[in-house]
């Protein structure tokens, strides 16, 4: 029997704009990617020098602490550059396809035949590890550290999310693979978290089912880990989504490692809509090319979705961990009579400074890029708790991570929290603080310190 969280606390933003079940067509990219900034908790080091030939999972990059953990090229071709920001860190490895579609061959076999250190060995080798995340610290899972559960998200609730029922169409059994596969990684339970009346809850077996019910973020791992067993001082889990544990489950059945995933193309400023299957690492421009309202002068293209992705131009690459792409207004020609003194019937408010919220609640809405307020010192008001699910005082937390006081923000739950649960915190924050960089930048000290 499946297990069953349902929350009341949190935020459905019915924006306009999401992707029919249907695929699209999209250009080819000249270009593919690996952008180091995508993953949290790794020093890359270069293994390749431009002109060199590569196949799809060649390392491409490795980990300077951990030289275990490699980053591989999602096609064959050749390496055209190595990119490099100030202080030459690495921006991204990029590589050019030549459309032979070669793979680097490995050994497979049943994943109930692995031990654990040949499973991880192997995963490590393919480069498919970086996609395990640990709790605590929100980092690529430390493969030495062994995990005391794992859970895998199947259920995306941020607006305009791809349904991952659809997505995996076909390919149950590479699913089943993977899930095959964590159940040798540890010694505790795997957990797959899903909508409710998912089919994947009688079709994939040897795993805890959790059916979520309840408005964003029900869908989180940390929502969930923090409903089904909570991570203390001394513990780790690992986090992985259903769409990344697909890698896994087809490396195993076919012996090379197949970056395919399907992307959604959503937002208000898309003409064309839909799900497209492109190879992780592809450029923006590939996706979106013909299928813009109005070209991309006045739209704000983001990798993910609206609260936790980032800021991507045509040049720029699918994020790693990203299943979406969304385009919405900029807003930076938009010229308001009054401006915030209007009636504001068709303005989205969750404070109900509007008149709007007396719209019917399946109202779709189209929300611009622009901040609409000014930065201002935090404001103890319990907004954040309005919309925050977990066993947590996110105010209290923030001003520990903010003092860094190590003592308070363990004592407050920073091992359980990533910066994406903070998200609709950041959204309704009258003050305008980026709260999930502070999340970010507090876990990586207290990772550094704790280390």
């Amino acid at each position: 029997m499946a297990s069953v969280i349902k929350i009341k606390k949190g935020l459905d933003i019915n924006l306009k704009g999401k992707a029919p079940e249907e695929f699209v067509n999209v250009g080819k990219s000249e270009s593919y990617a690996v952008v180091p900034d995508n993953f949290n908790g790794f020093a890359p080091k270069v293994v390749v020098h431009p002109g060199d030939k590569v196949k799809a999972g060649s390392p491409l990059l490795i980990d300077k602490v951990k030289p275990d953990i490699k980053f591989v090229s999602p096609v064959s071709g050749e390496v055209i550059a190595v990119n490099r920001g100030e202080k030459r860190k690495i921006l991204s490895v990029t590589v050019k396809p030549d459309g032979e579609g070669e793979y680097v061959k490995f050994d497979v076999k049943n994943p109930a035949d692995y031990d654990r250190s040949e499973l991880k060995a192997l995963l490590l080798e393919s480069g498919l590890w970086p996609f395990f995340r640990q709790r605590p610290y929100d980092r690529i899972a430390d493969p030495s550290v062994e995990a005391r559960d794992i859970f895998v998200t199947a259920y995306d609730t941020a607006p305009l999310a791809t349904d991952f029922d659809f997505i995996v169409k076909g390919e149950e059994d590479a699913l089943q693979t993977g899930i095959d596969a964590l159940m040798r990684l540890t010694d505790g339970k795997v957990y797959l978290g899903v909508k409710p009346g998912s089919a994947l809850a009688s079709s994939i077996k040897g795993v805890e089912i959790v059916e979520l019910y309840g408005p964003h973020p029900v869908g989180n791992a940390g929502v969930i880990i923090n409903n089904i067993k909570p991570v203390n001082k001394g513990e780790t889990v690992y986090t992985i989504s259903a769409p990344d544990l697909l890698y896994i489950g087809r490396f195993l059945k076919t012996g090379h490692v197949d970056f395919t995933r399907a992307v959604a193309l959503a937002g208000p400023e898309f003409k064309i809509r839909g799900y497209a299957k492109v190879t992780a690492g592809c450029t923006i421009g590939s996706l979106v090319d013909g299928k813009l309202s109005d070209g991309v002068e006045h739209v704000r293209l983001i990798s993910g979705n609206v609260l936790t992705g980032v800021k991507a131009g045509l040049e720029d690459y699918l994020g790693a961990y990203n299943n979406q792409i969304t385009a919405i207004p900029e807003g930076d020609n938009t010229d308001e009579f009054l401006g915030w003194a209007t009636p504001g019937f068709g303005k989205y408010s969750v404070s109900r400074s509007y008149l709007a919220w007396l719209s019917p609640k399946k109202k779709e809405w189209v929300i611009d890029a622009r901040i609409k307020g000014g930065k201002r010192a935090m404001i103890m008001s319990n907004e954040y708790e309005k919309v925050f699910p977990m066993d947590i005082m996110p105010e209290y937390l923030l001003k520990a991570v903010i003092a860094f006081d190590i003592d308070k923000m363990e004592n407050l739950g920073i091992y359980e929290v990533a910066p994406e649960d903070f998200a609709l915190c950041e959204f309704v924050d009258t003050s305008k603080i980026e709260l999930q960089s502070i999340v970010r930048n507090g876990l990586d000290l207290l990772y550094k310190e704790m280390n």
